[in-house]
């Protein structure tokens, strides 16, 4: 019981997302932040306070992190096949000054 649940915080701090995944969170990342700051430029400059355009700004930014940061499972749908590992499966002879260790 205890092993499942540290194995699932374990799965959620790692945060294994594969290739396309990490594509698609830049390009949300990025439309995301381009739109809050046109949005806060916007909103600042109809009501002319800088204080505003700011906390929309890092409204935006904190909206931006949690939407990207953490693994969602979207961003990994598509997971690498690795080859299996041939080191392995022979013994490791390692060589100094012509003499072979084992």
């Amino acid at each position: 019981m205890a092993d499942q649940l540290l194995k699932k915080v374990q799965n959620a701090f790692e945060g294994q997302i594969d290739f396309e995944g990490q594509k698609e969170a830049e390009t949300i990342s990025t439309c995301l932040l381009a739109f809050f700051g046109v949005l806060a430029f916007i909103i600042g400059f109809i009501e002319q306070n800088i204080y505003i355009t700011l906390w929309v700004g890092l409204a935006g930014t904190a909206f931006t992190f949690f939407v990207v940061v953490p693994p969602w499972s979207p961003y990994n749908t598509h997971p690498e096949t690795w080859l299996p590992s041939k080191a392995g499966l022979r013994a490791a002879v390692i060589e100094v000054d012509g003499k072979k260790i084992n």
